[in-house]
């Protein structure tokens, strides 16, 4: 396997890469073919460029996508579409190039991935190869968050055209309609030999530094060796409304040292009650989980000051 170095140089001279974009995206569809004509102009051989249409074709086009063993397989969409692509490249010569076509873009915020085409465009071919963290489901790979209660629910209700119409508006307006029946969570967290409960409507863990395109705290990122969990207000539902509120206006001046935060490298998440999971926005398996840590598992080409940890 090369080293970071070798796969930068090879990404800047050979230009060999592969283009997969989920066009059920908010702009997906949309910037297709921009993203393409743009990626070409800027000299890079598409090798193969896939826009994903139907559900369930994402894994098959990104594997198509890999088997053509590129320097540089570029996804274009939210964090579901990223958190796909990062889980076939962990521990792979390839690297991840990111084009935030999603509603919150969560990952691409954490790594300073700029949010316009042609600025993402202009990192990959002026940035450079970074590895950073993956965090571990029960063993499957994600890029950003896990998250536990009210978010998982809105996971599996929110429209797709409401998600495309209305961007990241999507699932708070999602959520506020569900909210009224739903019961709080009661958790237990164990991690380092001590334990940790919590009784909330909803609990994420995170390996990034954004959730619903906002900052977490200023020091959190995906390069850390932390995860990050903590709950989004008490078992009030006008807790959590407060609290998500107050989080969207804080965050970028709270720490990791902050309360409720609980930074671990691995820790067992318990529930009072069966409770869905959703993985970097996609719903994948309950409660209970172990959720843990794998370093420097993912190469992306990131802005070329990216501090590389």
């Amino acid at each position: 396997m090369r080293t970071k170095a070798e796969l930068d140089e090879a990404i800047r001279l050979r230009r060999r890469a592969v283009l997969v974009v989920n066009a059920r995206s908010r702009r997906g569809r949309r910037l297709y073919s921009a993203a393409r004509s743009r990626l070409i102009a800027a000299g890079f051989t598409l090798l193969g460029a896939y826009p994903v249409d139907r559900p369930g074709e994402l894994e098959t086009s990104l594997a198509r996508a890999s088997d053509l063993a590129p320097d540089l397989l570029i996804a274009g969409g939210g964090d579901g579409t990223i958190g796909a692509a990062a889980r076939l490249l962990a521990h792979r010569d390839i690297a991840l190039g990111l084009l935030p076509l999603g509603t919150t873009n969560n990952f691409a915020r954490t790594v300073g991935i700029p949010l316009g085409l042609d600025a993402a465009v202009a990192t990959l071919t002026g940035g450079k190869v970074v590895d950073v963290d993956l965090g571990l489901a029960g063993g499957m790979p994600f890029a950003n968050h896990v998250g536990i209660g009210l978010s998982a629910e809105v996971m599996l209700r929110a429209p797709a055209r409401l998600k495309r119409a209305a961007g990241r508006l999507a699932y708070p307006v999602t959520a506020l309609g569900l909210l009224p029946t739903h019961q709080p969570v009661r958790f237990t967290v164990e991690s380092d030999g001590q334990t940790r409960m919590f009784h909330t409507h909803q609990l994420y863990v995170a390996n990034g530094g954004f959730q619903a395109g906002r900052p977490i705290t200023a020091d959190a990122n995906a390069d850390d060796r932390l995860l990050v969990a903590y709950p989004v207000g008490g078992p009030g539902r006008g807790d959590l409304l407060r609290a998500t509120a107050r989080n969207a206006a804080t965050g970028h001046r709270r720490t990791l040292a902050d309360v409720p935060f609980l930074a671990t490298g691995e820790l067992l998440l318990r529930t009072d009650r069966p409770a869905p999971v959703e993985v970097d926005g996609e719903v994948h398996g309950q409660t209970p989980i172990r959720i843990g840590l794998d370093a420097n598992a993912l190469r992306v080409m990131a802005p070329i000051d990216t501090v590389d940890r």
